[in-house]
């Protein structure tokens, strides 16, 4: 019933939105002599606040078409190389002779960026993937909206979610390496671990997890307390709402995403209050800069996708209430998930010290998780003065923790290949 009123409200705001954008039209006309009066301004920036806060944000667009890599401009095009209803995975191909002119190699590492499936589309990580495309082969996993997979498709839960990194990662090749960014950290390293006891060739060589809730109960956050406080029954009773129509998803059962943000504003209200505060005040002075700043977050943040009922439950479950995987009791049907089978694959964990998400250990709770791996393939970091979106994005990201994650990259490629190079001298002889 929520989703179908949230659905009444918008389209009932129709007509006011069209008339709101109409206004902004006329007191922004550059034929009005009005519109560069004080009031003209004021009429404006009303118009445009109604209808910033009233209109539907779309899934935003990657706008990667060419980044710089050293100075120099390289073009790359997005290819899906592997799809399901749940999932596509994306993978930007570097210009070749854009690469020579920046003095890069052609051929990179190939590295998986994991999004998490919490509320908001794969192209938040877009300043991570930019980062990354300076030195490897990028391909990162672009979930898809639950209310736009119809219920024919039938379930995608926290273990579809492991299948799903284990079926990319075979699509990718031998020996990738994998980045989880916060929500991903457990079901990354469960299919990780799987991998691991297979001996499955397309394990990766190495896995970064930032800002991940390996183990919720260290450190915990005000999220963390929320999904431990509550019983279960309340996240199925108060979270769950049935997608209507026109949605080709209608009927099927969801976590809203629009919940998931007003969960997310409401943990810092003030914060984000001022801040559209002042954008009206940017607006009445036409502080073109800051406008531009704060559409270009806020068209991001306010940017949300649905997820599974049966997904959002079971992480609630296994991740914040029963902690499954750090007591060593998850198990994927009648398999039990061991992290100490992973002995060749690199481990290395990312945390901001303010993270108010993930808090500090929870990430690298992986290391005691993993006591298997050699010490010469591990890395803890903690990042001084961020907070969680700091872990993944922005200047301390691009300057601090992007630069050791690219070398620990490129010294567990080196031990595969070192690995791997005798191998094939020894088949070439045969």
């Amino acid at each position: 019933m929520l989703y179908t009123l949230h659905e009444l409200a918008y389209q009932s705001a129709a007509p006011m939105r069209l008339g709101a954008q109409m206004m902004r039209e006329f007191w922004s006309s550059p034929f009005n002599p009005a519109s560069q009066t004080a009031m003209g301004r004021t009429a404006y920036a009303s118009a445009e606040m109604f209808e910033s806060l009233t209109r539907r944000y779309g899934k935003p667009d990657w706008n990667l078409d060419v980044i710089n890599v050293d100075g120099h401009p390289v073009r790359t095009v997005q290819e899906v190389v592997w799809s399901s209803p749940w999932c596509r995975l994306i993978r930007f191909t570097r210009n070749e002779t854009d690469l020579k002119r920046a003095g890069k190699p052609v051929k990179a590492p190939a590295v998986m960026i994991v999004a998490p499936l919490s509320g908001h589309y794969a192209t938040l990580l877009r300043g991570t993937v930019e980062t990354f495309l300076q030195d490897f082969d990028v391909h990162v996993t672009d979930w898809t909206n639950a209310r736009q997979t119809p219920v024919l498709e039938g379930r995608f839960d926290f273990f579809d979610y492991m299948d799903h990194v284990r079926a990319m990662l075979g699509q990718i090749g031998p020996r990738a390496h994998v980045v989880a960014v916060c929500q991903p950290g457990p079901p990354v390293l469960a299919a990780a671990a799987l991998m691991a006891e297979d001996e499955d060739p397309a394990r990766p060589a190495s896995m970064i997890h930032m800002g991940s809730p390996i183990d919720a109960r260290l450190s915990p956050t005000v999220t963390n307390q929320l999904a431990e406080e509550k019983p279960f029954a309340w996240f199925r009773s108060n979270m769950i709402h049935t997608t209507p129509l026109p949605y080709p998803g209608a009927g099927r059962r969801v976590y809203p995403g629009f919940v998931q943000l007003y969960s997310f504003m409401s943990m810092n209200e003030e914060r984000h209050m001022d801040a559209h505060r002042r954008y009206f005040e940017h607006l009445v002075e036409g502080d073109g800069d800051s406008i531009q700043k704060h559409q270009e977050f806020y068209d991001e943040y306010l940017s949300v996708l649905d997820l599974t009922e049966e997904f959002y439950l079971q992480t609630i479950d296994i991740v914040f209430q029963s902690h499954l995987l750090p007591r060593g009791l998850l198990k994927h049907g009648d398999r039990l998930v061991r992290p100490e089978a992973i002995t060749d694959i690199g481990l290395m964990t990312v945390e901001g010290e303010n993270d108010d998400i993930s808090g500090v250990g929870q990430t690298q709770a992986a290391h005691g998780l993993c006591p298997n791996i050699p010490d010469d393939q591990r890395l803890l970091y903690v990042q001084p003065q961020v907070g969680h979106y700091g872990v993944f994005n922005g200047r301390r990201f691009r300057d601090e923790i992007y630069t050791r994650a690219r070398d620990f990259i490129a010294a567990n490629e080196d031990r595969v290949v070192r690995k791997t190079a005798p191998k094939a001298r020894r088949k070439a002889g045969d």
